[in-house]
C-alpha cells in the first residue's frame, strides 16, 4: 500500500513541474517593422473622448496582427495621454520573463480596447523606455507578446 502512495506522490511532482516548465516558456515573437506613411496624428477632443479608429492596417502598413485600437492606444502614448484606464502607465513586472530583462520600471502596459468587452479585456501593449523605444502587443493578457515598432516614433525623435 505504502508503495502505491510514493507512486503517486511521484506522478503528482512530475506533473506539477512539466507544467511549470511550460508555463516558463518565452513566447516573444519578433516582427521586422513595417515601412509606409505613418499614422496621422489624432487630437483628442477632450479627456473623456476616445479618439477616431486610424485607417485600416492595411493602408497604413502597421504589422497585420495589430487590430485598429492599438494603433489608437500607440497614438496616446507618444502623445502622452489621455489613457481610458487608470492602470494605463503603471509599471509592467515582466514576471514571467517573457519580455527582455530591464530594470524594475523600464515597462508600462497600456489597455487595447476590445470590443464588446465589459471590463478592459485581455488586449495590452507594453512599452519599454522612457520616452518608448520599444513595444509588445498581447491579446492574451501577457501570456505571449508580438514586438512590433511604430511607424512614426523615428519621426519624433
Amino acid at each position: 500500500m505504502r508503495r502505491y502512495g510514493w507512486i503517486v506522490v511521484a506522478l503528482v511532482l512530475l506533473g506539477s513541474w512539466a507544467w511549470l516548465q511550460r508555463a516558463r516558456t518565452p513566447a516573444i515573437e519578433r516582427v521586422p517593422s513595417a515601412t509606409s506613411q505613418p499614422l496621422p496624428d489624432i487630437a483628442p477632443r477632450d479627456n473623456s473622448a476616445l479618439p477616431s479608429l486610424p485607417p485600416a492596417r492595411e493602408a497604413s502598413g502597421w504589422p497585420a496582427f495589430l487590430p485598429r485600437e492599438a494603433m489608437v492606444t500607440v497614438q496616446r502614448i507618444q502623445r502622452g495621454g489621455p489613457h481610458p484606464y487608470r492602470q494605463d502607465g503603471d509599471s509592467f513586472q515582466n514576471r514571467e520573463r517573457l519580455l527582455p530583462s530591464q530594470p524594475r520600471g523600464y515597462y508600462r502596459e497600456y489597455t487595447v480596447d476590445t470590443p464588446g468587452a465589459r471590463d478592459r479585456g485581455p488586449r495590452r501593449i507594453v512599452a519599454g523606455g522612457d520616452p518608448p523605444i520599444e513595444y509588445f502587443y498581447s491579446d492574451d493578457h501577457y501570456r505571449s507578446f508580438r514586438r512590433f515598432k511604430p511607424l512614426h516614433a523615428e519621426a519624433r525623435r
